[in-house]
């Protein structure tokens, strides 16, 4: 267990966190913001999802950079960045922010990729995160962000950048799918043969 694992961990122990500040009611105060009301607890809830996804390059650069990958971190890493972002838009279709089928959508590719990299460690082929990858990351970490700030502070100006980021990473989301099954068809076809 070193440092990147517990970083990784910690990941994992914060999710709930980010859950229980976003979808309980708690009575800590609201701010308005031009004329949208965000509760205090949905600006903790949004901070420590930022603070969660931060780590999540923090704990690949700590390992890789202090030689401490182990099969552990690299089992726990993709599965705490899914959890993160599968409960953060679990939350925000609650909240009543996010359409269903946008969410659908997004967890399904996880899913899908996550069960194309099993097929791959069992044909003893590591597929390693694509640039695409890590752009769909990125748009899904800003469009949790903005979703969860219900659109501040763009919204004061009537610029739909949740909307607009959203469908962005919806877009990237897809295509970075097809584009992990195409590069690894191989992997498909072989085990589609056996």
């Amino acid at each position: 267990m070193n440092l990147a694992n517990k970083i990784t961990l910690a990941r994992i122990f914060l999710v709930p966190v980010v859950m229980l500040f976003l979808l309980v009611r708690f009575n800590m105060g609201y701010v308005q913001v031009g004329s949208v009301t965000l509760t205090v607890s949905e600006i903790i809830a949004t901070f420590i999802f930022i603070l969660a996804a931060v780590t999540d390059g923090l704990d690949g650069y700590l390992a890789r950079k202090n030689k401490m990958v182990t099969t552990l971190g690299k089992f726990l890493d993709p599965l705490a960045d899914k959890l993160l972002i599968t409960a953060a838009l679990i939350s925000l279709v609650e909240m009543q922010r996010l359409e269903a089928w946008i969410a659908i959508v997004i967890i399904s590719r996880e899913f899908a990729i996550t069960g194309l990299r099993m097929i791959a460690v069992a044909e003893g082929v590591v597929i390693a995160a694509s640039p695409l990858g890590k752009l769909k990351t990125i748009t899904q970490i800003v469009a949790i962000v903005a979703l969860m700030l219900n659109n501040v502070p763009f919204s004061s100006i009537s610029f739909p950048f949740s909307e607009i980021v959203t469908w962005l990473a919806v877009i990237v989301t897809v295509i970075s799918g097809l584009d992990y099954f195409y590069k690894n068809r191989k992997i498909v076809s072989m085990t589609h043969l056996q």
